[in-house]
């Protein structure tokens, strides 16, 4: 891997995406959606996607790009409420759609990248996250045609050997399979040409995990910095997780889902 990381533009980035591809794609409602590198890659044309995600964007924005162009072939997301195209694919048939909790998510992604294949959580334990049965796909007549599977479960007493407990506490797990994609997609505030990277606040919910999840991690920065101008205590990724980095500059559109406003003088 070489130590400069920098590529020209966001279609140069994603050139090598290819139909079939799974991504890890950064992204936390709207904040810190890669969305030059979704935009390049909706034009560069790669289809039949596999996308993981905490969520899929709204309609006409961030990931709701690729899904209205039809080239989302699977969605695994812990949130899909604020895209009605996303709910009319689903519903119809034309996309499968696999449900996990948020915070689950976000740790089936960074172990992957850590290369931990698996890991037990109480999330999800008693309902339909362990047991299975969430409907994932559809028919075009509503008919549920692929559901979940069950997952393993086992009991620990957590800290045991460690921590004194009495009495000792034992509870239910469920196995959850870290997660590993082809390419991740992020953005990122602030980088340098080795791939150090700084995020922003709700960016960070996602970001890092996503990049790390990634064999191969493509991250758009708003500005682009020589090596040794981040302080190491700021850097948020480190590059050795970072195989591309590309300035889409400051000036970029960055979209709010619900703004809620009052009126000037209005008291709270």
């Amino acid at each position: 891997m070489a130590l400069d990381k920098t590529v020209a533009t966001p279609a140069e980035a994603v050139a090598d995406v290819p139909d079939g591809a799974s991504l890890a794609v950064g992204g936390f409602g709207l904040s810190g959606n890669p969305i030059q590198l979704i935009e390049a890659l909706l034009e560069q044309g790669a289809a039949d996607l596999s996308v993981v995600s905490n969520n899929c964007g709204v309609d006409g924005w961030g990931l709701g790009i690729l899904l209205g162009a039809g080239r989302i072939r699977k969605m695994t997301s812990s949130y899909v409420g604020e895209n009605k195209e996303f709910a009319r694919q689903y519903l119809e048939g034309e996309l499968e759609v696999e449900l996990v909790p948020q915070g689950t998510l976000a740790e089936k992604l960074r172990a992957g990248g850590a290369g931990i294949p698996a890991f037990y959580t109480r999330s999800g334990v008693g309902t339909q996250v362990a047991e299975g049965g969430l409907p994932m796909r559809y028919d075009a007549e509503g008919n549920v045609v692929k559901s979940s599977a069950a997952k393993p479960t086992d009991t620990f007493v957590l800290g045991e050997g460690y921590v004194s407990q009495d009495p000792a506490e034992e509870q239910t797990y469920v196995l959850e399979q870290s997660i590993v994609t082809d390419f991740s997609l992020v953005h990122a505030w602030k980088g340098d040409r080795h791939g150090n990277l700084v995020f922003r606040k709700a960016t960070r919910q996602f970001g890092p995990p996503a990049a790390m999840a990634g064999r191969v991690c493509i991250a758009q920065v708003e500005e682009l910095v020589e090596p040794g101008e981040i302080d190491p205590d700021e850097v948020h990724l480190p590059g050795v997780f970072v195989h591309r980095i590309v300035e889409v500059g400051t000036d970029i559109e960055k979209r709010i889902e619900k703004r809620t406003v009052r009126a000037a003088g209005e008291e709270s």
